[in-house]
Order: C-alpha cells, then sequence, then structure tokens
C-alpha cells in the first residue's frame, strides 16, 4: 500500500483538566445555540434541512466523547475526575435538551411540512425524522409543565446516579491477600504477577487485586477451597458502597416509568429493541432457563463428582454442596480430564506478540482492510495507535478510520470493552468525519520469565471485541445517530458473538498460535481438545448469564424489592444452581445496570440466537472466504442502525431468522 496520510488527523491525547471542563462548557454552549435557532422557527420554516440537529449532535459527540472517554482509561486521578464532572455536565444538559418543546414542535412541523410538500426523503432521513419524533414522544412532551419539570429533575438525578456508580466500579483498588501456600496450584506466571510484601515474621504474602487478571486464574487453579471461598467473598464485596446508590437508581426508574406511563421501567426499555416489552424478556428467559436447567443440574452431578473425589484425596472437608468458588476450578478440572486439554499449554502456544498480528491479519483478509501501526499521542504508553484503511488502499478516500488497542492492566477500567470514541458521518460541506474506536481489555503482563500469555478465553474474548471494533470501523451511513454499535441493545452483541466461532475453527487457530519458546503452532490434538470442549458445561455457564439477567429484569419490574443482596443470592442457588450463603455487595458490581445495560442483561443470551443463524448460515463453509467476509461487511456493519434489525438479517441470510442452529449447538438437537 502506498504511503497515504490520513485525511483527519488522530486525536490529542494531552488535555489537562482545566481544558477538559472548558471544552465540555464550549459543547454544551454550542448545541443550546443550535436547539435555539430550531426553537424559534416559524411553523412554515421548519423542514428537514431547517432542522440540522443531527449534524449539531454529531459535533457534539465528537467533542465530548474523547473527553468522557479519559474517566475509564486515563492513569491520572485528576484526569478522570475532570472528565467525570465533563460528563456530569453533559448529562444534565441533555436532559433539559431531551425537554424543550419548542425543538420538539419544530419537528412535529419539519414532518407535517414534508409529507404536505412531498418532498422525498432518502430511508435513512425518514428514519431519522421518524427517531427524532419518537424521542419527543418517549420524554412524554405533552405532559402538563409541572410534570416535565418533575420529569427533568428525576431524569437528572438518575443521569448522575448511574454516574457515580460506575466512578466507583473505575476508581475500585482493593485486593486480598495469601500466602504462597495458600496459592498452591495457581501458574507461576500469574503469581509473578501479585504484588508481593513481607510481613511481622518474615512471611511473604501476594496481594491479589480484583482485576479479572488477577482473581479469575486463582478461582480457576487454587487447590485449597478456602482460599478460593475467601477470594471469592472478598470479589463480590468489592463494591458494597454502590448499594445504596443502586436503591436510588431504581427508585428513580421507577417514579420516572410512572411519569411517563409505562407499567415499568423495563416496558419503557425495551419498547424499541427487538423484544419490545418487558414481557417479552420474562417469556424468553422463563423459557431459556427452563431448557438450561435440566443441562445445568447434570453437570453440577458431574463437576459435585470431581470435587467428592479430590476432597477424600486431598482430606478437604466435604459437605455435599456445590459453590460459586467451586465453578471455574472444576470445570477446568472436568476439560483437563475428560479431553485432555491442558490449558496451561494452551497458554504457552498464545503469546500476545504472536496472537494480536494473526488476529489482525486473519480480520484484514476477511474484512478487505489494513492496519497501519503509528506512532503518537496516546493515554498510556503501553497503548497501540493504528489507521484502518481499504485494503490495497490508493487515496485518502479509502481511509476507513483510526482504532486504539488498551489491552494490559493499569489505573483504568477493569473488564474488557470496546468505546465507540467518534462516529462516522457526512460533514455539512460533504466530508467525511471518521469514525474511532478503542478496544481496552486487562491481559496479563509479561513477567521476567515469560512473554505475555494468554487463556483461550481471552482470545475468544478479542476477538468479540474485535467484533465490536470492525462494528464501528466499517460501518458507514450518512447520520452519526445510526453509525455502527447503535443498533438495538439486543441485537448489538450478535456481531461479535458471531466472530467467537473463529476461536474454534482448527485452521484459525493453527494460525494464531505459536509457542513462546519453541514457535510450533497447537498440535492437532490439543485443537481437537478446545473445539469437543467449546460445549460441555455451557449449561451452567449460560445459567449465570440468565441469573445475572433475571435480576436485572426483576429489579426493573417489581415495584418494591427490600433487600436486593438476598434476590441476587436466591436467583444464584435457584438458577445459577450453586450455593454461596448470605454473600453482599454482589449487586454493587453489576456495572452494566447504571452503565447503559439497564433491562439489557437478556440481550447476551438473545443475540446468541441471531450470532448462531449467522454464522452457520453464512460462514460455516469457508469461515476465512473474503466474500463471505464482503457479504457481511456489506449488508450487517455497513448499515449502523439505519436499517431495522430484523430486514437486517433477513438481508444477510436471504431469509427470517431462527433459532435452529443455537438449539443445535447447545441441546444437539433441531427443536
Amino acid at each position: 500500500m502506498l504511503a497515504l496520510v490520513p485525511p483527519q488527523p488522530p486525536l490529542r491525547w494531552t488535555h489537562t483538566p482545566e481544558e477538559i471542563h472548558k471544552l465540555a462548557k464550549e459543547v454544551i454552549e454550542e448545541y443550546r445555540a443550535a436547539e435555539d435557532r430550531i426553537g424559534a422557527l416559524a411553523p412554515e420554516e421548519s423542514n428537514f434541512e431547517s432542522l440540522a440537529l443531527a449534524l449539531a449532535e454529531a459535533k457534539r459527540i465528537a467533542t465530548i466523547e474523547p473527553l468522557k472517554f479519559y474517566q475509564n482509561v486515563s492513569p491520572s486521578k485528576e484526569l478522570r475526575d475532570a472528565a467525570n464532572a465533563a460528563e456530569v455536565a453533559v448529562t444534565d444538559f441533555l436532559v433539559d435538551s431531551s425537554m424543550r418543546i419548542d425543538v420538539f414542535r419544530a419537528k412535529q412541523a419539519a414532518r407535517k411540512n414534508i409529507h404536505e410538500s412531498g418532498r422525498p426523503l432518502t430511508q435513512e432521513e425518514r428514519r431519522l425524522m421518524d427517531k427524532m419524533i419518537l424521542d419527543g414522544t418517549r420524554s412524554c412532551l405533552a405532559l402538563a409543565e409541572t410534570e416535565r419539570a418533575e420529569l427533568q429533575n428525576l431524569n437528572k438525578e438518575l443521569s448522575q446516579a448511574c454516574i457515580e456508580f460506575c466512578k466507583n466500579c473505575n476508581e475500585e483498588k482493593g485486593h486480598v491477600s495469601f500466602t504462597l501456600e495458600e496459592l498452591k496450584g495457581v501458574p507461576v506466571d500469574v503469581i509473578s504477577g501479585y504484588s508481593k510484601r513481607n510481613i511481622e515474621g518474615g512471611e511473604e504474602l501476594y496481594d491479589v487485586t480484583f482485576q479479572f487478571p488477577d482473581m479469575f486464574p486463582l478461582l480457576k487453579y487454587a487447590e485449597n477451597p478456602d482460599t478460593r471461598r475467601i477470594a471469592f467473598e472478598r470479589f463480590e464485596s468489592r463494591l458494597t458502597i454502590n448499594e445504596p446508590i443502586l436503591d436510588k437508581i431504581l427508585k428513580l426508574r421507577r417514579q420516572v416509568a410512572q411519569l411517563l406511563g409505562y407499567a415499568t421501567w423495563a416496558d419503557y426499555v425495551t419498547e424499541v429493541n427487538m423484544v419490545k416489552s418487558g414481557k417479552g424478556v420474562e417469556e424468553f428467559l422463563s423459557d431459556l432457563q427452563k431448557k438450561l436447567k435440566p443441562v445445568g443440574l447434570k453437570e453440577r452431578e458431574a463437576l459435585l463428582a470431581l470435587k467428592r473425589r479430590e476432597h477424600v484425596a486431598k482430606g478437604f472437608a466435604f459437605d455435599g454442596e456445590f459453590y460459586v468458588w467451586d465453578h471455574r476450578y472444576y470445570q477446568r478440572m472436568h476439560a483437563e480430564e475428560s479431553f485432555s486439554l491442558d490449558q496451561q499449554l494452551v497458554k504457552e502456544h498464545l503469546p500476545v506478540s504472536v496472537v494480536v498480528p494473526a488476529i489482525l491479519d486473519i480480520y484484514q483478509n476477511l474484512l478487505g482492510v489494513t492496519f497501519v501501526q503509528m506512532e503518537g499521542e496516546t493515554w498510556h504508553s503501553d497503548v497501540m495507535q493504528y489507521a484502518v484503511w481499504e485494503k490495497d488502499a490508493k487515496n485518502e478516500k479509502d481511509f476507513l478510520g483510526y482504532c486504539y488497542f488498551d489491552i494490559y492492566p493499569h489505573s483504568k477500567f477493569s473488564g474488557a470493552a470496546m468505546w465507540p470514541i467518534l462516529p462516522g458521518y457526512d460533514q455539512e460541506d460533504g466530508t467525511r468525519s471518521y469514525p474511532v474506536a478503542a478496544m481496552v481489555a486487562n491481559l496479563v503482563k509479561p513477567t521476567p520469565e515469560h512473554p505475555a500469555l494468554i487463556e483461550h478465553g481471552d482470545l475468544v474474548m478479542f476477538f468479540h471485541e474485535m467484533g465490536h471494533v470492525f462494528h464501528e470501523l466499517l460501518s458507514k451511513t450518512r447520520f452519526a445517530r445510526f453509525h455502527g454499535t447503535t443498533v438495538a441493545l439486543d441485537f448489538g452483541e450478535a456481531p461479535s458473538q458471531m466472530l467467537e466461532n473463529w476461536c474454534y475453527e482448527p485452521k484459525v487457530l493453527e494460525r494464531m498460535s505459536s509457542h513462546y519458546e519453541t514457535g510450533e503452532p497447537l498440535s492437532k490434538e490439543l485443537i481437537d481438545s478446545i473445539v469437543k470442549s467449546r460445549f460441555v458445561n455451557v449449561g451452567l455457564s449460560y445459567l449465570k448469564q440468565v441469573h445475572w439477567s433475571i435480576f436485572d429484569l426483576r429489579v426493573h419490574t417489581e415495584q418494591e424489592i427490600a433487600d436486593y443482596d438476598k434476590l441476587w443470592n436466591e436467583l444464584r442457588e435457584s438458577v445459577a444452581l450453586v450455593k454461596a450463603g448470605n454473600l453482599g455487595g454482589g449487586p454493587g458490581a453489576l456495572s452494566h445496570i447504571a452503565g447503559g445495560y439497564d433491562v439489557g442483561l437478556y440481550g447476551y443470551m438473545y443475540s446468541l440466537v441471531f450470532a448462531a443463524d449467522m454464522y452457520t448460515t453464512v460462514f460455516k463453509a469457508d469461515p476465512l472466504d473474503p466474500e463471505r467476509g464482503r457479504r457481511y461487511r456489506e449488508k450487517v456493519l455497513r448499515p449502523g442502525s439505519s436499517k431495522d434489525e430484523l430486514d437486517l438479517l433477513k438481508d444477510f441470510l436471504g431469509r427470517e431468522p431462527n433459532a435452529e442452529a443455537f438449539v443445535q449447538q447447545i441441546f444437539g438437537t433441531s427443536s
């Protein structure tokens, strides 16, 4: 490819806290001025062009989203606090903005004038007009003035509570400490990543943070059940600070739903999703739980037998119960014994230095793009920055956007996620504003003894989050509102979940693996073991997701819940089929509920149906075929949310979607 210069410069990442405050204030003033102009229009002056809100919204997003992003990734607490304050200010303003009846009337007048004039709208323009009117309808601007004022105040209070909840999640810095003996079984490369300190008497303690790369290997490998229990109990209670905030959030949502005329918050949220109602979510989860429970019970008995055998052999007390801190440990043991799956050996074949370029290479060939690594400003020295182009790009029109990989732990968000930092959209002068996306993860860092090595589960996660990255980079819509991952929440995971299948394709696994010492790829035997073990114990794994989803639904449908911890623990035992006793704090760590996924956790399971259908129908026969990749890119990724999700699926599949492939994957039957 020619040495081309991107038509859009990369983002700045050297803001000061003062700049963040100043820019947030400026963007609020600019957007308010745009709304003032529109609100002052006479009814006869209102038309599609005079509204100009789509472009104003895009400019607002382009300014504020990179600033808000600092609170998730910046090593500087001052920058994180400034970003958090900017989000509070902008969110407050947007609540006011959503309640502007003058702007809503201008939109209504524009729709009436467009209809009466016969002016043709493109499909995307028509969808934008419809969504603008729906926004006003869902904000209940027809309410009396006193009720609108009450709703405005409730929404501001709700937004601020959600921001505080998420800030606490990002700022959590706790740990639990163990001796080396208590950590018996945990791999040496994992232990070497723990902070070590001496206490009185010369004994050494290892501090295990609640970051996933620290905690999950302990729960997966620590032989001592008390070590796993103590670690999990402390992990579960790490965000008890959020429990009163959660109570406040849920009470406010009930009040808002009532004012808006909805029976529950779940009905309000799901109205614009594929499922359409809270009752639809309830029926979906009930049916799924009913089908998964017999599978989960059978799996639990098998894992309990392993636990009984090991406890007898090692002299641990056995009470006949299967606890939540047993799950990862005995699931790993079951896979090792049933499929000769040595997960540590698999890990030795997956050095990050090989895996990341291999994943990029696979995606480049499949989707017809090229990644060019760049040097420049980022928010942390570990971050990798890429310019992304069409394959064989000839000129600047072939530029697609930028992406960042922040994949190692530091003072930041503790999980794995993709952030859509900037959307793509057409500017007023006809030029393109290009998207920017960031993938944030927490893979284990290199140690003096080993390079950075990842487990197969981390590989699946990487493929999944890269799916979201490409949804952002390869979407091309006129309006920012419809760009990329702005699709219905219960479809949004499907494109990424579909791509997880590549991590179980033998030729893909061979291509992505290289032993860190010998350079040899994964053996055929190890690959066979990985593929065969994919859906083993899937019943218990999926029931855990159903547990979270039912909790999410219940707290957003029931009008009064006295004890959220009690509900969480009871559902874990009855739905996820694991015991834990009366632990506290679990709901306080469920960041999805405050971070935009309220009544959305069911979406992970709901979209799996579409993911299985898309993969089996189109890709299974040849998952690396560029022609199939082009079809996926054009029909699924490019439209963003500018098309209805069901229409998008029908266009890609050539028929209505169905659950046959999902049922076959999980239950081994087609019905």
